[in-house]
């Protein structure tokens, strides 16, 4: 289960900061006649890079703390990221605003994976 955060966790992090490195470079002029996206998009990669750096953490306790409340908040972390980054992506991008209905299921999934992991922690 580490080796699957913990790729999964470097995975999403190169994602991070080539579609940081993407919108700073490719998207200008995009943003430039949409201000309003590119402040959608960095939320976008803001988010991913958090929750990647949370799946390499998720890593890195599942070699610590047995049991499946780990590995259920590192599926509810990348569930998370599909869904809460990838949906502002995807509107940041194309500009078709009912993305945004997905984004909160994301931003549940992250609050949810949080919320299992403190608990596990708690637990011991």
């Amino acid at each position: 289960m580490e080796r699957l955060f913990l790729g999964l966790g470097a995975a999403g992090a190169f994602l991070a900061v080539g579609s940081g490195a993407f919108g700073a470079h490719a998207l200008g002029a995009r943003f430039e006649a949409h201000p309003d996206l590119e402040g959608i998009y960095h939320t976008a990669v803001q988010y991913l890079f958090y929750h990647a750096l949370g799946l390499i953490l998720i890593a890195w306790v599942s070699t610590r703390y047995q049991g499946q409340g780990v590995a259920w908040a590192g599926y509810l972390f990348l569930a998370g990221i599909l869904l809460f980054s990838g949906s502002l992506f995807v509107l940041s991008l194309t500009g078709v605003r009912w993305w945004g209905a997905v984004t909160p299921f994301g931003g549940l999934a992250f609050l949810a994976g949080w919320a299992l992991l403190a608990l596990t922690a708690w637990r011991g």
